[in-house]
């Protein structure tokens, strides 16, 4: 085959530095998600979805053949972090946990992924993070230990 072609497709998961909220103003949240959106066109990965609620983002997107997950998730963070501290004085403290989550999903759950992501803040209203993050990693049969998944 001539051409290298792919389509892979990733929900992203990650937390405001031990779970502050610092996305607690609504039009700062929808901000923070546009611009992460934006980061992820730029790196030519197609932005499917952002959401999330204060202390955290959700992501899916398709990840290009060129750039590795660590990389695309290291200027997420790095770019976003850098531009909301910009955005007022609340925010000089911003950062984003040093952890994330990712998981691969299929062609045909993107649809209930992205009705996952909209959902958030219904959603939170009965589950907290942690344990939002406790089902994916076991639903996608990853081992871990409490004492080193969260900062």
């Amino acid at each position: 085959m001539s051409q290298s072609l792919a389509k892979i497709l990733l929900h992203a998961v990650f937390s405001t530095k031990d779970r502050f909220p610092f996305l607690q103003n609504t039009a700062v949240r929808e901000e923070m998600h546009a611009y992460l959106g934006g980061i992820l066109e730029n790196l030519d990965c197609h932005a499917l979805a952002v959401g999330g609620v204060s202390d955290h983002v959700h992501l899916l997107f398709s990840l290009t053949r060129v750039e590795t997950v660590a990389d695309v998730i290291k200027e997420l963070k790095r770019s976003s972090s850098a531009w909301v501290k910009t955005k007022s004085p609340a925010m000089k403290k911003f950062a984003w946990q040093s952890g994330y989550g990712v998981f691969s999903i299929g062609f045909s759950q993107v649809k209930s992924v992205q009705a996952y992501i909209a959902g958030q803040e219904r959603r939170h209203r009965k589950i907290s993070f942690q344990d939002e993050m406790r089902e994916f990693l076991r639903r996608y049969e990853i081992d871990f230990d409490e004492r080193y998944v969260w900062d």
